[in-house]
Order: C-alpha cells, then sequence, then structure tokens
C-alpha cells in the first residue's frame, strides 16, 4: 500500500513542488501505516467477515449463518477480561463477548461458535454473541432474526408499543407469548427478548417478536429435557390450559397431561376446581411415551401432595363418638361424612336394632347423625362406623323356660303376648262368663 500510495503523491508534472510534495507523502505514508498496525488487506477483508472476490465461493462454503443471516464463526477463548471474554479466530482476527453470555467462566483454549454482530472501527475488534443471547441494539447493526432486548413503552388493541435503540417498534398481540393473552397490559414498563422479524429503515418501521424468542428457547430445552425426563422424577410446572378431561402443564419446555383423577386426593367434576391457569405446582411424572410423536407425558399433582383424607383418618379413635351426615346409600349400608372429604360405612345391620330391608327405611340424605367409630383402616381409607350402638335396645320379654329347660314352643325364644287392657269389649266379655278363668275355645 505504501508504494501504491508514493506512486499517487509523486507528479512530474509539477517539478517545482517535487520535493515538498514527497515529503508529504512520505508523511502520509507513516501515517497509514501506523494506523494499519501491520495489516494487511486479507486480515482487513477478514476481520469484517467479507471475503475476497477470488474466494468468495470457498468462504461461503465454510461460513454458517443463523436464521436472521447473522454470521456463526468458531473462535478460541483466549482470556477473560472483566465483564468480557476475549476470542481469536485467527492471528489477526480478535473479538469480545460479553461475559454474561456464559453460564459458568470460559476455559482459555475451549473453542465455542459465536454470532458476529458487527465490527467496531475504532477498537478493530469483532463484537460477539452467544447464539440466542442478547447485546446492547445499536440502530445502525440491526438486522431481522437478531435477538435484541426490548422495552414496552405503550400498548393498544393490536399490541405494544415497543423501544429498541431509541426507536420505536411494535409487536403484535399475537407474538407477545407462547399463547393467548387475555391482557398484555402487565408487560407495560417490562423490558423482554424479542426477535426482529422486520425492519425497514426508510420508513421507520420494525416489527418484534416474543413468541419467536421463546419457541426457539423451548425447542432447545424441549430436547434435553426429554432425554433426562424419568418416571417418578419431582417437577414444577405452570398450569398452561384446563380441558374437560384434565390439565395441560409446562414442566420447562415441554407439556404434560395431568388427567383429572389426578389433579386431587378428592373426586372432583371439573379441573378449575381444583387449579387455574397460571398456577404454579409441584408435580411427579407418572409416564413417558418416547414412541409417541410428540412425545406423551403424563403428571400427577396428588401424589406429590399430603392427602388430607389419610390425615384426618389417623386422627380419629376407635368408641369416639362423632357427628356426621348422610351422604350416600347403597344396598349393603349408608355413608356418612364425618370431616370434609371423609366418610364411614354405617352397615345396614349398625343402623337399627330392628330389622331393615334397606338404609332409606330409616335415614335420609342430608340428615344429620351421631354415629360411634367401631373400626379405623388408615392404610384402606376404611371406617366402620355404627348408629345404633348410641341407641338404647329395646326392652324384649320372653316366656319362660319348660320342664325340658327350653323356651317357648320347639325350644325357641318367643316374646310374651302382653294382656289386652280392658276395652268396653272385653268388659262385657267379662260380664256375660263371670269372670270365668277356665274357658276352653270349641264349637258350642
Amino acid at each position: 500500500m505504501s508504494q501504491e500510495t508514493s506512486q499517487v503523491g509523486h507528479d512530474d508534472s509539477h517539478p517545482s513542488g517535487g520535493d515538498a510534495q514527497g515529503d508529504i507523502s512520505a508523511a502520509l505514508n507513516a501515517e497509514i501505516e501506523s494506523a494499519l498496525g501491520g495489516l494487511t488487506m486479507d486480515d482487513i477483508l477478514g476481520a469484517t467477515g467479507t471475503p475476497r472476490p477470488s474466494a468468495r465461493s470457498a468462504q461461503a462454503n465454510a461460513i454458517r449463518r443463523t436464521s436472521g443471516g447473522r454470521q456463526l464463526r468458531t473462535g478460541k477463548v483466549m482470556e477473560v477480561r472483566g465483564k468480557d471474554v476475549l476470542v481469536e479466530f485467527g492471528p489477526k482476527s480478535q473479538g469480545l463477548c460479553p461475559a454474561s453470555h456464559f453460564e459458568t467462566q470460559p476455559e482459555p483454549g475451549v473453542e465455542i461458535e459465536f454470532v458476529v454482530e458487527r465490527l467496531d472501527p475504532f477498537e478493530g475488534m469483532l463484537i460477539l454473541a452467544r447464539e440466542g443471547m442478547t447485546t446492547k441494539a445499536q440502530w445502525g447493526d440491526l438486522r431481522v432474526g437478531q435477538i435484541v432486548e426490548a422495552r414496552c413503552v405503550g400498548m393498544n388493541a393490536g399490541g405494544l408499543d415497543m423501544e429498541v435503540a431509541h426507536h420505536h417498534a411494535f409487536m403484535p398481540a399475537g407474538q407477545v407469548d407462547l399463547r393467548h393473552l387475555e391482557d398484555i397490559s402487565i408487560f407495560l414498563g417490562q423490558k423482554m427478548t424479542c426477535e426482529i422479524v422486520e425492519l425497514r429503515r426508510t420508513r421507520e418501521r420494525m416489527l418484534l417478536s416474543r413468541r419467536r424468542y421463546l419457541e426457539r428457547e423451548r425447542a432447545e430445552k424441549r430436547a434435553s429435557l426429554i432425554k433426562e425426563l424419568e418416571v417418578g422424577q419431582q417437577r414444577t410446572a405452570t398450569i398452561v390450559s384446563l380441558q374437560p378431561f384434565g390439565a395441560f402443564a409446562d414442566i420447562g419446555g415441554v407439556d404434560g397431561l395431568i388427567p383429572i383423577s389426578e389433579l386431587a386426593h378428592h373426586m372432583i367434576k371439573e379441573p378449575s376446581e381444583a387449579v387455574t391457569v397460571g398456577d404454579a405446582v409441584e408435580v411427579r411424572v407418572i409416564r413417558v411415551d418416547r414412541d409417541a410423536t410428540p412425545v406423551r407425558i403424563t403428571l400427577s399433582r396428588k401424589r406429590v401432595m399430603a392427602d388430607p383424607v389419610i390425615t384426618a383418618i389417623k386422627e380419629i379413635e376407635v368408641g369416639a363418638e362423632v357427628s356426621g351426615v348422610v351422604r350416600r346409600f347403597m344396598d349393603f349400608g349408608a355413608f356418612v361424612e364425618i370431616a370434609p372429604g371423609v366418610e364411614g360405612l354405617v352397615h345396614i345391620s349398625e343402623i337399627s336394632h330392628d330389622r331393615l330391608p334397606s338404609p332409606d327405611r330409616a335415614l335420609r340424605i342430608g340428615e344429620a347423625v351421631q354415629v360411634k367409630v367401631l373400626a379405623v383402616d388408615a392404610d384402606r381409607r376404611k371406617i366402620s362406623l355404627s348408629i345404633k350402638a348410641l341407641k338404647e335396645a329395646p326392652v324384649r320379654v320372653h316366656a319362660p323356660a319348660n320342664a325340658h329347660g327350653r323356651s317357648g314352643r320347639g325350644g325357641r325364644e318367643r316374646e310374651e303376648v302382653q294382656p289386652r287392657d280392658a276395652d268396653p269389649d272385653i268388659r262385657r266379655l267379662l260380664a256375660r262368663f263371670g269372670g270365668a278363668k277356665d274357658l276352653k275355645g270349641g264349637l258350642g
């Protein structure tokens, strides 16, 4: 370059100023050489990622690009300088990546793929980012597909008004989240990570999508999560939708189904009785079907919850007298609720001292009753109750035993017939027969 510059600076048509012109050219050459720092044109083109025309096709095959068209290059970590990581791509091609883009501090010498955001002309360094991470946006460097941090400054019926690099942007309501949100005003004043989906600088038009960024992040998490997911694991999940048959919950990148029977220990008619959309709940993985497309995951909420019924049953003592409400009938007895969600069985033989053909002959649904606890089996969730145990048995009079030591005819016990009260008919009969005691039956 110094040779070309000296030739331009040297002009034979002006002999009188030749010496002065030569001095200017020499000074200019020295200034250019000092600014370049020994870099050749190849070095400059390599640092900016711009291949020479003769090598364009070979470079195109070697360079990978993101979905937004940004360049991906593999570099070697040299050292960590405060908040930046120094990366080397070649002898004279270096870049800086924010240390915050790494979960753990990278070790020197490790090779990592980076996204080339831009070239800093003052430092001569490439500004890098980890794929999927954000960097401080500069209006002149923004590109479609770039991940940026934007701030919500307003909203309207169609979406959110955003601000990126001190320029206005817009995010349609359908691009705010993975799922439909009834109220997007919750994002007002918040900063969020988004992807640029449309950019027209001449018209100051920029469209953003938080949904695309979340989908990309979710896809990355899903693949790793499915590999490590096992039956029996406990996870934190977020309820994302309710269906008649259960609730779908996000366990960190993948959805699983909590059947309605696994939402609560007590019987419920619909999932909304146990959970609502947005609830964070603890769940246990009870099935993973990797052969299905997509992978089917079944979860349980009740298996990580203390069973209130078991807790209540353990507090009930045999022999205790408790109050309850008749809830339902079976052929063999009645179920009485003695605590919220805790029911015990009163066998038909324990309802009354009298023989009953069915429980509804003595009880009514919703009737309050006093019962005695006969037995408790907490493991089987069974409680035996009795109503008749709290009632005094009726007095029964039996005939005296005969000479053979048997009571009544045929050796069976029988109740003695009580004498009839002296009503008018009895009095007339007594008057007619004169109070005879040895009356015999027969035709007369």
